[in-house]
């Protein structure tokens, strides 16, 4: 095992500091692309379009259904 000398440790200490920065920022700037919504939201429009249609049709035929069902119930006990 090598011996370093106190200057060779604090050099080493402020590269890794440096580097760990960079990284950060790096980070950062993913981060801050990968939430931003309305980017996602331009960037996938035609999915987004065909899920909302989807996620439509679901409720509204499950309503449809809960209201078919309600009605059978109420001619049941006449």
């Amino acid at each position: 095992m090598s011996q370093r000398s106190p200057e060779e440790i604090r050099a080493s200490i402020e590269a890794n500091r440096a580097e760990l920065a960079v990284s950060l920022e790096r980070l950062r700037g993913e981060v801050a692309e990968v939430t931003d919504w309305r980017k996602q939201i331009r960037e996938h429009q035609q999915e987004v379009l065909i899920g909302a249609a989807v996620a439509g049709f679901v409720i509204g035929g499950g309503i449809a259904a809960i209201g078919g069902l309600m009605r059978r119930k109420k001619k049941r006990r006449w």
